[in-house]
């Protein structure tokens, strides 16, 4: 499982992949003894290989984790948090080698990468700290006050499934994972098989820090194979990815009656309002649009502009993006990074050249650029996008936005609203208040005001989601950890005070005996 020496040929590449560090966090995986090639996508030669797994592996795997749950839920929560708070200070202790992983395997830029480093710190931080109080157990108003006492108790669900994707495989595969291992459940994850070294990576680092090696089960392998016993043995399910796959595995829950949360896709808008700082606005259109080449759910894919400032604002982007330094290096200089896979530059290729066929005009960009690395695709800006093409409604996934006019407030929330999808949003304005009243209009999960996606992501005390074809449930705040628990009302009733006659009194008298207190309960404000 060593690198080719060719990987190292990229232009920029300085460092590769230790072979004994891949040696040994593939141990993780539940495998038949199967592999698959991993290609890198700064070069297009083989980074390495990886074991997949078979059906039989994934029930292996689930039967693992059910053993493991038992012993793992029992442990107080302020136990269980031990290993993950100190997760948070040797991740970015070890940034320099998880970054390196990441930017191999995906292919991205090196700032890109470092946001997933600061994701897994920070999330696994906040539910290291809440856990123990948002599992505690909740008093609940009885029925009959000081008669009837009432605790809420939350229960693991025992097995959680968690199958996260191939563009943030280090933040996506921890944010949904760690709370739902500190809820008391065990996991079994399939993470994308291009991308899994980041997952394996960070397990074996926790394993190191206290965490039971079993807890945390790793298969991989095609979805196909996969993903009807990922679901058959799964107490609850948490997928990230495209919407269509998306439908199919909430089918699947639904025939078995479990729960789950769907991250899906997202045809995110940015509005640009009249009194917006259009030089601030074109630097955070830049980030949204493009961090990760556009590979991100939360990435900005169409642009509204007010008539006004609209000539002057695309001047600065333009400028901007024609400006982006494109690169395969493992250093900080570089501001976009490849598309990780060959399907990812056909579908960008597909939507950008369906849309000039038909009259859309490409501002900068438009091209592959295999003379930096075989996946590399130039920031685009597009205007004259209409309903013909397959780039309006669609999501491309890549580094393409289209750019629009609009002409008072309420077109502009209209037309942000035009979608079947409701991920993200972002408004850009001088009036926060004024910026907060549209937000209230737009129907998507997380709206940012004067940032692309980041502000609201990285409140981990609120939810995040989406509304719409964009997904179910949410990830963060006291939500995404709560969903991987069932709710459980235990109530004890004082003998004194039943729902029976006492004192061999007549019914009727029972009954307006306890209407007249219940009024009078009511007035007291007891009820």
């Amino acid at each position: 499982m060593a690198i080719p020496p060719d990987v190292a040929r990229a232009p920029g590449v300085t460092r590769t992949l230790d072979p004994r560090m891949i040696e040994r966090v593939v141990r993780q995986v539940t495998s038949g003894g199967k592999t698959q090639e991993i290609v890198a996508p700064f070069t297009g030669e083989v980074l390495t290989e990886l074991p997949v797994s078979t059906a039989g592996d994934v029930r292996a795997a689930h039967a693992a984790a059910r053993e493991a749950a038992r012993a793992w839920a029992a442990r107080p929560a302020r136990e269980r948090v031990v290993p993950f708070l100190r997760l948070h200070d040797a991740i970015l202790d070890r940034r320099e080698e998880i970054l390196d992983v990441v930017q191999w395997e995906t292919g991205k830029a090196r700032r890109h990468a470092f946001e997933e480093v600061l994701d897994s710190a920070l999330s696994t931080l906040y539910y290291a700290r809440r856990a123990p109080g948002l599992l505690e157990p909740r008093r609940r108003a009885g029925i009959f006050p000081v008669a009837t006492r009432t605790v809420e108790e939350r229960r693991p669900r025992g097995t959680v499934v968690v199958i996260s994707p191939w563009n943030y495989p280090l933040s996506l595969g921890v944010a949904d994972v760690v709370p739902a291992l500190l809820a008391g459940n065990a996991v079994v994850h399939k993470p994308d098989t291009q991308t899994a070294l980041s997952t394996l990576w960070v397990i074996d680092l926790l394993v190191s820090l206290g965490m039971p090696r079993e807890i945390w089960q790793v298969v991989l392998g095609d979805p196909a194979e996969l993903g009807e016993p990922l679901i058959d043995g799964a107490g609850y399910v948490a997928f990230t990815g495209s919407t269509r796959a998306g439908r199919v595995i909430a089918e699947q829950a639904g025939r078995r009656l479990v729960g789950c949360s769907l991250e899906l896709g997202g045809k995110n808008p940015m509005l640009v309002l009249d009194d917006a700082d259009l030089d601030l606005a074109a630097q955070g259109a830049l980030r949204a649009c493009f961090s990760n080449a556009g590979q991100l759910c939360l990435s900005i894919e169409r642009l509204y502009v007010h008539d006004s400032v609209h000539d002057a604002f695309l001047e600065r982007f333009v400028r901007l993006t024609g400006n982006m330094r494109l690169g395969t290096g493992l250093d900080w200089g570089v501001q976009m990074g490849s598309l990780t896979s060959r399907r990812q530059l056909e579908a960008v290729s597909a939507h950008v050249d369906d849309a000039v066929a038909k009259g859309a005009r490409v501002l900068t960009g438009g091209r592959a650029r295999p003379d930096i690395g075989p996946l590399f695709y130039e920031p685009t800006v597009l205007t004259g996008v209409d309903e013909s093409m397959n780039l309006c409604r669609a999501e491309t996934f890549g580094p393409v936005v289209s750019v629009y006019r609009f002409s008072d407030d309420d077109e502009a929330v209209e037309r942000a609203n035009d979608t079947d999808y409701g991920l993200n949003a972002s408004i850009w304005t001088g009036d926060v208040p004024r910026g907060r009243a549209l937000a209230a209009r737009i129907k998507a999960g997380t709206v940012n005001i004067n940032e692309g996606y980041g502000s609201a992501y990285g409140s981990y005390d609120a939810p995040m989601g989406g509304m719409k074809s964009s997904g179910l449930g949410r990830r963060h705040g006291a939500e995404g950890l709560l969903k991987y628990t069932e709710a459980q009302t235990v109530s004890s009733q004082a003998t004194w005070l039943g729902f029976e006659p006492v004192l061999g009194l007549p019914y009727d008298r029972y009954a307006e005996t306890l209407t007249n207190v219940l009024k009078l309960m009511k007035r007291l404000h007891l009820k």
